[in-house]
């Protein structure tokens, strides 16, 4: 297969209008429906169930949806990381780190500052992503390294070190009544009257389903505290940032959160093995 090819299937597949996909592909409709159809032939599968008025995907077809965009996807990145490697290459080395914003920024600076006092430290550029984001980037080829958090990021495929690893507090206004414990379980902020819990989106874009509100970021989050309208999880270091507005109790059974550096496993940079090293020597 092309990936000429893949990205004419992945377009039908994601529109399900033949129409729709040659316009958002910029060609002719009539060269885009012989393409699908060269393609299935090559395959020797039907991948799409076409009638008047509807297209949907096959079995087949739904398969090489999910592999086709991996496919790609892997494509899209390898460009990335070449280019930018060449630039390397040409005089101007320097690495991506990403990191999602308001999480780990202590750690995040402390690591840049020691990383910089390194004889062969290159520029490092920091992008500050929202929620699961900065493993996409990661995984596209936008940035060499990244700070993720287990449990609530995927490392799967990638080579990571442990950096910190932290309990969780819950963020609470601070007239409320639990604020003034010392210490609180789940259960007693789990369906908390008034003060739910936060829907994050999945990787896909959409809220999972609850009736916490839906929220994009760390600042939206705490200013919905602040008013009352929910109560937030987050990760001990949290505390440094919390206005006099809020509280936070150690929740004694929520998951500790661990800090990675991540990097991809195919990855020879110098100066990513370089800034992974000073992230381990960070560690308490």
């Amino acid at each position: 297969m092309e990936t000429r090819e893949l990205r004419y299937f992945v377009a039908v597949a994601e529109e399900l209008h033949f129409g729709r996909a040659a316009q958002r592909l910029g060609i002719a409709q009539p060269p885009l429906s012989r393409a699908i159809q060269q393609l299935e032939r090559r395959l020797g599968a039907a991948l799409l169930d076409r009638t008047s008025r509807t297209v949907t995907l096959t079995e087949a077809g739904s398969v090489l949806l999910a592999e086709g965009r991996a496919a790609l996807d892997a494509v899209d990145a390898a460009e990335r990381r070449t280019r930018r490697a060449a630039r390397s290459a040409t005089g101007r080395p320097g690495l991506v780190l990403v990191t999602k914003a308001s999480a780990s920024s202590e750690l995040l600076a402390r690591l840049l500052d020691v990383y910089a006092a390194e004889p062969d430290a290159v520029p490092v550029d920091v992008i500050l992503c929202g929620p699961a984001e900065q493993e996409r980037f990661l995984r596209e080829g936008r940035a060499d390294v990244a700070l993720l958090h287990r449990p609530f990021d995927s490392t799967a495929g990638l080579h990571t070190e442990e950096i910190s690893t932290e309990g969780q507090v819950v963020v609470l206004p601070a007239g409320h009544p639990l604020a003034a414990r010392a210490q609180v379980h789940m259960a007693d902020i789990t369906g908390l009257p008034g003060l739910p819990l936060p829907r994050w989106p999945m990787p896909d874009g959409t809220y999972p389903p609850g009736p916490g509100p839906q929220v994009r970021d760390h600042a939206q989050l705490m200013q919905l505290v602040a008013l009352g309208r929910a109560c937030a999880v987050s990760p001990e270091s949290s505390r440094a940032h919390l206005n006099s507005n809020l509280a936070a109790v150690p929740v004694l059974d929520a998951p500790k959160v661990t800090t990675v550096i991540a990097w991809p496993p195919h990855s020879r940079s110098r100066a990513v093995a370089d800034l992974v090293r000073t992230a381990t020597r960070l560690q308490p």
